[in-house]
């Protein structure tokens, strides 16, 4: 299976991606349970949280299939083959760095570059971006979404990822968003599985509100 398909799979079920930055591997399971049962079923976990490639291996290890696990805030090429040997299968960077894209795609992981304007689209989608991630989406409209859709090429499945609430996502899916990272509003370092789940339910009725 291709990683565009692979990923696909995923985002057919729920076009969300539960962002845990400051998670640590104790807390890992708990809150992966939660975001799961909350209807969420792709995880990242960036990698400046407390000893990342543990909690990426546990996820990994406990959720197998029923879950796309992977990093964020991936910077280098190495780090890449970290997040492989860890068992994670999407890589996320908060920039369009041609090494770390091309890098991911010849590790045949989902790779899922941050980018803000149309040339470092256009430069992560030739290094072999999978998808793309508009970041920071707050500092952008749905409509700057909707048009730079309009030169990519046709297919480009792009992201909304920052400041993304329950009640303000209808516009961007309107404008082409294929789906949407949840940051802060989701999940906050020391955060109780609990309110992770209340929280993640929220974000997964407002898809639809």
């Amino acid at each position: 299976m291709s990683a565009k398909d692979l990923l696909q799979r995923y985002l057919d079920e729920c076009p969300l991606v539960a962002i845990v930055r400051g998670v640590t591997p104790d807390e890992a399971e708990a809150i992966g349970d939660a975001v799961r049962e909350g209807g969420i079923c792709i995880i990242e976990v960036p990698l400046n949280s407390p000893d990342p490639l543990r909690s990426i291996e546990l996820l990994a290890k406990r959720f197998g299939d029923s879950m796309l696990v992977g990093a964020g805030t991936v910077l280098t090429k190495e780090q890449v083959q970290q997040v492989k040997d860890a068992g994670g299968r999407i890589i996320v960077s908060p920039d369009s760095n041609v090494e770390v894209i091309s890098a991911t795609a010849q590790a045949g992981l989902i790779s899922s570059p941050g980018y803000f304007t149309p040339s470092e689209a256009f430069a992560a989608l030739r290094a072999g971006a999978t998808t793309l991630k508009l970041f920071p989406a707050e500092g952008a409209t749905p409509a700057v979404l909707k048009a730079q859709l309009a030169v990519l090429p046709r297919g480009t499945q792009v992201m909304a990822v920052g400041g993304i609430k329950p009640d303000n996502m209808r516009p961007w899916l309107e404008a082409g968003a294929i789906g949407f990272g949840l940051g802060s509003g989701l999940y906050k370092a020391g955060q109780s599985a609990a309110d992770t789940l209340a929280k993640a339910r929220a974000y997964v009725a407002g898809l639809t509100a």
